[in-house]
């Protein structure tokens, strides 16, 4: 899977979350420098980032090309495509695909600080605009 394609039906795990943010921050990048990275940011040992990558490879997430020191690994996906399934999916899941469902939970619980309120009343005034 070629970056920028459709990701709808793509789940990932929280493992590939930690992957992938690693490689939308830095691309391409070599299996040892992943290995460092996430040693660093989640403990993990060089056999959990190896049988990670291959799996993903497998799946189509990540890209790899042979580089002169090795194998270069870069996201198959885009992170504004993932994140969009992913909402998708947390919508569907728990509010039934309601957006105005989750935005009155976390009105009621406060969730929501007054900058935030704003934000989201310009974006909808832009909507109701035509942007």
């Amino acid at each position: 899977m070629e970056a920028g394609k459709n990701t709808e039906g793509v789940k990932l795990t929280a493992s590939e979350w930690n992957v992938l943010d690693c490689l939308w921050e830095n691309s391409p990048q070599t299996v040892m420098r992943l290995v460092a990275d996430l040693g660093e940011r989640v403990g993990w040992a060089k056999s959990t980032t190896i049988t990670t990558l291959r799996r993903m490879e497998e799946k189509g997430l990540v890209r790899v090309e042979q580089g002169a020191r090795g194998k270069l690994y870069a996201p198959a996906v885009e992170r504004e495509r993932a994140a969009t399934a992913e909402t998708r999916s947390f919508l569907d899941r728990v509010y039934q695909g309601s957006v105005g469902l989750m935005m009155s939970a976390m009105v009621k619980r406060q969730e929501l600080s007054s900058d935030e309120v704003a934000e989201l009343r310009a974006i909808l005034d832009r909507i109701g605009e035509g942007d």
